[in-house]
């Protein structure tokens, strides 16, 4: 199944950046640029990098300065990320392009990337929830509380993972039909953001 396939270079992705666990270090992809592992191991390792971000700028003895330089990292970390997410579903729309749809298929609420998104964001939770679970400095009932709530981001693994591979299904058999609308990012485009808008000179 695919959701099992993306969910492995997922775990792939995240083992390897925490091998060093520093979010300036060096990216290497270890798969060809024109396969679908390519897009997937990039994709998660921009939202494992990011995750990190979020920790770091929560640091509430943060210096102002490097708050903002990160800031402007976590904005162009979504950008790289949304930017995946379109390249993942230029994939299927390749992928299914000669599929005969059915006059009565139905669009889904979300492509399959974006769906396959929250699976990657997913794979990061239960890394980091199981890291709480295995804390050895830590009371019982923090390793219970987040034992209880691993079980439930492995309930919902099952439940995404079964409900991204009916979509490729209900996609390849015609009973569903991809539409993609390019994602229109505002607050990074001169023209669109007033107050990227009034800077210009």
């Amino acid at each position: 199944m695919f959701s099992d396939f993306a969910f492995g270079i997922f775990q792939k992705s995240i083992d390897t950046y925490h091998i060093k666990d520093d979010v300036y270090q060096e990216f290497t992809n270890p798969y060809p640029k024109d396969k679908i592992e390519h897009l997937l191991y990039r994709k998660n390792w921009i939202d494992t990098v990011q995750w990190h971000y979020e920790d770091i700028i929560r640091d509430p003895e943060i210096d102002p300065v490097d708050a903002l330089d990160l800031k402007r990292k976590i904005d162009a970390s979504n950008q790289d990320r949304t930017d995946l997410v379109e390249y993942i579903d230029g994939y299927f729309l390749n992928k299914y392009q000669s599929v005969q749809t059915l006059k009565t298929a139905s669009i889904n609420t979300e492509s399959p990337a974006w769906a396959i998104d929250r699976l990657s964001i997913l794979a990061l939770k239960i890394y980091h929830m199981e890291e709480e679970v295995n804390r050895t400095d830590a009371s019982p009932e923090h390793i219970q509380k987040c034992a209880d709530k691993l079980a439930v981001l492995l309930e919902q693994k099952k439940d995404l993972s079964a409900a991204i591979d009916q979509l490729l299904v209900d996609i390849e058999t015609g009973n569903k039909y991809m539409k993609v609308y390019k994602q229109m990012k505002m607050y990074n485009d001169e023209e669109l953001n007033p107050v990227l808008r009034g800077q210009k000179g």
